[in-house]
């Protein structure tokens, strides 16, 4: 019994409270549901990347009142919209409307990443097509063996002399 109180509880308090005060809520339910969807759609502008229907600030709540007395005047939604959008600018809607002076912030990123996305096959298939490099000629393998069994010499001398100067042998007594 206490476990489901308990669980009861936790359930409640977890619950996202919305800043709507209770003062605020318009007496028709129909009024107060588009209400809440416009409010949702609109930025608060104090908090910027909050709806005025999350947000504690105090303009956030000017703004729902302002909604809800539009609605009560007899405005559509999208009334509403416009007349915030006059008064306050388009960045007062959470989703800004697409125009020609905002594509590129509409679709720039998206760009952007298939630029990079096909740079980075262009470079891939690049990379593939590259020939394998030629196989070396009598000539080049004879002076290749040549240098290489030089610097063996070279390489086994240096380590003998360095071994020497450390007082070294070589069969691990010192000298």
């Amino acid at each position: 019994m206490m476990r489901a109180l308990v669980l009861a509880l936790a359930m409640v308090f977890a619950t996202p409270s919305l800043a709507v005060q209770p003062d605020e809520v318009l007496d028709d339910p129909a009024l107060e549901a588009r209400a809440r969807t416009l409010s949702a759609d609109v930025r608060c502008l104090v908090c910027q990347n909050q709806s005025i229907d999350d947000s504690n600030a105090e303009l956030a709540r000017d703004l729902r009142l302002l909604v809800r007395e539009r609605l009560q005047e007899g405005d559509s939604d999208q009334e509403v919209l416009d007349y915030l959008v006059a008064r306050f600018g388009p960045f007062v809607l959470l989703e800004p409307p697409k125009t020609d002076s905002t594509l590129v912030l509409w679709y720039g990123p998206a760009v952007l990443l298939g630029i990079g996305a096909l740079a980075v096959v262009v470079v891939f298939v690049r990379r593939r097509r590259t020939a394998p490099p030629a196989p070396l000629s009598d000539e080049e393998r004879r002076r290749l063996d040549a240098l290489l069994s030089d610097d063996a010499l070279l390489s086994d001398d240096v380590r003998l002399n360095g071994d020497a100067q450390r007082g070294d042998t070589g069969d691990g007594r010192p000298a």
